[in-house]
């Protein structure tokens, strides 16, 4: 229990950073009816974009943002491939993901993996976010507002907030008309194959710039970083639908749904490893489990849980 509790800090910072991937598949899967996996390879890009700008010296915010870029132009090529060349969404999104493996290792140098050198003082005060932080914060090296959940928890309000007025002007009102009824939006003017092409650039803009987070917060990126980052982001959207959709009803009360589905997946995950003991190898197997289970639930409850009512209603008749 003593580890779980002392592992807990880092897990909610690790699940809000997740969240902010959760929100860009929220985007595809919710609203654009898309089942985008680009995100396992985009999530990649944005960290090793940010990680081997960061470390030449480049600006935070300037690799922060190239990373987001990045992410908008890996969105772009699934939608090109999906909406000009005909090619089925989910076909698109294994395309470009399979293409962003070489291109990922393109950018780290042909390297499996590179790292910040965090042990520089002077490179891990430049960091935003760092595993680091939530000790030092702890035993009072630094102040409050270093504190991944503090950072991250900003980052997300000031995303949640910007997608809902994006999503509240006309553009943004386009993209979720397309998701909803892709035939009555064309026949109202809407171009629903641009529509489709900017929401998969957002999306992917996101998870790169969550993927740039992650590899603040973990010192390094990774080639294989992004492998089941689609399952994570499905249970962040589904654990957030599952457990406040009779509660949250207002969109960017939605898209808070997502950060806390993810928040509440890793505190699980974490939980699961620290009190159980398990072989870590086993985690993927675990998340598609979660998964599957939050996945079940509204189906469950359709099926069994509506009928009793009724049962019951017809009984009280």
């Amino acid at each position: 229990m003593a580890d779980f509790i002392n592992a807990l800090p880092g897990a909610v910072s690790q699940g809000l950073i997740w969240g902010i991937m959760a929100m860009g598949v929220y985007i595809t899967y919710k609203l654009l009816d898309i089942a985008d996996l680009t995100v396992d390879g985009s999530f990649c890009t944005g960290g090793a974009v940010f990680v081997v700008l960061f470390s030449s010296g480049v600006n935070l915010w300037l690799a922060l943002l190239a990373a987001f870029a990045a992410g908008l132009l890996a969105g772009l090529v699934t939608g090109l491939l999906h909406t000009f060349c005909g090619i089925p969404g989910i076909l698109s999104g294994i395309l470009t993901q399979l293409g962003l493996w070489s291109v990922n290792l393109a950018i780290m140098s042909m390297k499996a993996n590179v790292a910040i050198n965090v042990i520089d003082q002077t490179n891990l005060n430049r960091l935003l976010v760092s595993l680091r932080f939530v000790q030092d914060v702890a035993q009072g090296n630094r102040p409050f507002y270093q504190h991944p959940i503090f950072v991250v928890g900003i980052f997300t309000l000031v995303i949640i907030a910007l997608l809902y007025w994006f999503f509240g002007t006309e553009l943004g009102a386009s993209l979720r008309a397309t998701g909803a009824n892709a035939n009555m939006a064309r026949a109202q003017g809407i171009n629903t194959d641009v529509a489709k092409v900017i929401g998969l650039m957002l999306s992917n803009g996101l998870v790169a710039l969550s993927g740039a987070l992650l590899s603040q917060f973990q010192s390094f990126a990774d080639s294989s970083m992004g492998k089941g980052a689609i399952v994570i982001g499905l249970a962040a959207v589904i654990i957030g639908e599952v457990l406040f959709s009779k509660i949250f009803r207002n969109f960017a009360l939605s898209l808070l749904s997502v950060s806390i589905g993810a928040v509440i997946y890793y505190v699980v995950i974490q939980a699961v490893v620290s009190l159980s003991g398990i072989n870590t190898n086993y985690l993927k197997l675990i998340s598609a489990l979660l998964v599957a289970l939050f996945l079940s639930v509204p189906y469950w409850k359709g099926k069994y849980f509506s009928k009793s009512a009724k049962k019951g209603a017809k009984q009280n008749a």
